[in-house]
């Protein structure tokens, strides 16, 4: 990947599109909005996968994530809880339990995160 120095800010083009990327939400994403969202992105897609191959019916997933962050510590991420909410036929919270067990094991995201930011899900069935 090559980043491109702007006014604020850098840039990068990517397969997808260009990416802007500055402290300034007014001028791209801010970095810890990409780390989050490529951590809760990326389990949300791994536990995806395995509620699939666990054939288990999910018609949606919503995801949302609360972030702490330590302000005394050049302001780094700390904690991310993640919350599913998963829509369903006839889900099992026992599996949908080890699916998200599975998911933490076999995101790399998380893995490549597990010693410096705490990770932690919950989960509910939604009707």
């Amino acid at each position: 990947m090559e980043f491109k120095m702007k006014e604020v800010g850098f840039t990068t083009n990517l397969e997808y599109g260009e990416l802007h990327v500055a402290g300034d939400e007014q001028h791209g994403f801010r970095p810890f909005q990409l780390m989050v969202s490529s951590i809760v992105v990326c389990s949300g897609g791994v536990l995806r996968s395995i509620l699939k191959k666990k054939r288990m019916e999910v018609e949606d997933i919503s995801i949302t994530a609360d972030v702490t962050r330590n302000a005394e510590e050049a302001n780094r991420l700390e904690k991310i809880h993640i919350h599913y909410v998963i829509k369903g036929k006839n889900l099992a919270e026992t599996k949908i339990e080890q699916a998200i067990e599975l998911a933490r094991k076999n995101c790399p995201m998380v893995q490549s995160v597990k010693d410096s930011i705490e990770v932690t899900e919950t989960f509910e069935i939604a009707e």
